[in-house]
């Protein structure tokens, strides 16, 4: 059975050094691009909200740290991503390199956008 967590912050501690600097540096990341985005643990994973809605989620594994759902964006950001898409809509980032930050951030603004393009639809 995963273990639960309390918070994330319990989450983020779990990890080894290595993989907890670059959970703390993805959650900065995305709490920077969506300040007004709350935490939860849900799925056991980290995960950002919007409205009580879940926003991205991101998690530690042994050899990365991932990041979902990913949406597609135009060419320009599809071929910034390419080197870490592993499926349709989930990114990995290796451990053993740096994070790249802006890409996070874009990340976070694509899922930003299309949530606002969900709820204008919906009302």
């Amino acid at each position: 059975m995963a273990p639960r967590f309390a918070s994330v912050d319990d989450y983020i501690a779990s990890y080894p050094e290595e993989t907890r600097t670059q959970l703390a540096e993805v959650r900065r990341t995305i709490y920077d691009a969506a300040p007004h985005a709350r935490e939860k643990i849900s799925y056991g994973m980290a995960t950002f909200t919007v409205d009580g809605k879940p926003l991205i989620y991101y998690a530690g594994w042994k050899n990365h740290v991932g990041l979902y759902p990913v949406p597609t964006g135009d060419a320009a950001f599809e071929r910034a991503i390419a080197p870490y898409r592993r499926a349709k809509d989930t990114v990995r980032f290796p451990i053993n390199r740096p994070v790249p930050l802006e890409l996070i951030s874009q990340i976070t603004a694509l899922c930003l956008e299309r949530r606002a393009a969900a709820d204008d639809s919906d009302a």
